[in-house]
């Protein structure tokens, strides 16, 4: 059987199925836009949205005519191609939107430097966004067009829902589906670079061309409603921005590796090293790293050398690193360790577990694989191993207030968890 008759006959046999999850809201906003006025006409001019247009979309006119053909859809696919090596932000080198799996289009950021028009798109709510591993994408498309993305679907976290695991490629979620092989010779090509290869096109099309048929698979797949209404919950919070665009810049020093080993006082150098990195980091248009490492960064929060050549002998700086920053570098320090004491941030631990804690981790985790084989969902969505740990340390310490701040003790999680809270939580 060919794939669009494939697609024709999975959709009609699913489309009730898939309409219970996110797209009610979505009929009865576009019968509004539709009883209202059918063209969607940001420059006050009526459009021809059955325009013939060409794959590759480089000016204005052209996108707004692509957006409201896309308004009229109930969900269209999304994906962003990037390159991001020398600079602080990604360089967005082309936008995929597929409305079909035969009607698929390239929008090139390079040439349309107002992309306004597709905001509106990401932020109208009747109309769903499908993508694959969405919360990159998601960032870059919202400082592409300054619109904040509503009513996303990712195929990715579905797949966990759908008794899949919740890390798989879109390549290997389009095999396992519809067993069709994905190119990758173009996963590392230059996205910016123009005129576009026939190689890039290809690849790039068929980066959408499938995800609004593995959206009704997903969903069709999935077990009961209760298990659709937990997935809806965790695709509702990808309407936040703070969902996917990272910790702020004063909360980044938290993630790099080694800030767990050093003291109150090293702890607050290195907030304020990173904080400050990351500002020059914009400043300048480069990686963080490409500014001083991390490594170098605990390093001198560490040793707290006072002067730049101490930064030198003993935490390894360059010669070129200490003639740009090495006095902002020895001031930072010095203000830091003047400070009172009480200002410096709190030490977090990695979290020692009793024997029986172990037990109590143990009778967790066979709950969970248990539970979730039977239910169909990948049991990594319930909590990583560190969150697990600290479940069970606050339960069995009877610390019912702070494990409140877990997401497993709220929503579908706790939902899911609801036997063993009940057998565990102490009062």
């Amino acid at each position: 059987m060919s794939f669009p008759v494939l697609y024709v006959f999975l959709f009609s046999a699913t489309i009730r199925s898939s309409y219970e999850l996110q797209s009610a809201t979505s009929s009865k906003r576009r019968q509004q836009t539709r009883a209202t006025k059918v063209f969607f006409a940001p420059n006050h001019h009526s459009l021809n949205i059955m325009e013939k247009l060409n794959t590759l979309i480089q000016n204005e006119a052209d996108l707004e005519i692509l957006v409201a053909r896309a308004k009229q859809s109930d969900a269209v696919a999304l994906d962003t191609e990037f390159v991001w090596e020398r600079t602080y932000y990604p360089l967005l080198g082309l936008i995929q939107l597929g409305l079909s799996d035969e009607e698929c289009y390239l929008i090139d950021p390079l040439a349309i430097k107002n992309l306004q028009a597709l905001g509106q798109l990401l932020s109208d709510r009747g109309v769903i966004k499908i993508l694959h591993d969405a919360p990159q994408d998601l960032a870059i498309l919202m400082k592409a067009t300054g619109a904040t993305p509503q009513n996303i679907f990712d195929t990715r976290l579905a797949a966990g829902f759908s008794n899949l695991p919740a890390t798989l490629s879109l390549g290997n979620l389009v095999k396992e589906l519809l067993d069709i092989e994905l190119a990758k010779e173009e996963t590392r090509t230059n996205w910016c670079q123009r005129p576009l290869t026939d190689e890039q096109v290809r690849y790039a099309l068929d980066d959408v061309r499938y995800l609004r048929a593995v959206r009704i698979l997903l969903l069709s797949r999935i077990i009961g409603p209760k298990i659709k209404s937990w997935l809806q919950e965790e695709l509702i919070l990808l309407n936040n921005p703070a969902t996917y665009c990272g910790p702020p810049a004063d909360e980044r020093y938290l993630k790099i590796r080694g800030c767990s080993a050093l003291d109150r006082s090293g702890l607050a150098i290195l907030k304020n090293l990173s904080t400050w990195r990351d500002g020059m980091a914009r400043k300048i248009d480069r990686p963080r790293g490409h500014v001083i490492k991390d490594a170098l960064l605990v390093e001198l929060a560490k040793q707290k050398p006072a002067t730049p050549e101490e930064q030198k002998l003993h935490c390894g700086l360059s010669d070129n690193a200490i003639s740009k920053y090495g006095r902002t570098i020895s001031a930072i320090i010095e203000t830091t360790l003047s400070q009172p004491v009480d200002t410096y941030p709190t030490l977090e631990r990695p979290t020692r577990l009793s024997p029986s804690d172990k037990v109590g981790l143990e009778k967790l985790n066979n709950l969970i694989n248990l539970k979730a084989g039977i239910l169909g969902i990948a049991p990594g969505l319930i909590g990583n191993a560190s969150e697990l740990k600290l479940l069970i340390t606050m339960l069995n310490a009877k610390r019912a207030e702070a494990s409140q701040q877990l997401r497993q003790t709220d929503g579908w999680r706790k939902s899911f968890l609801e036997d063993f809270f009940r057998q565990n939580w102490k009062k």
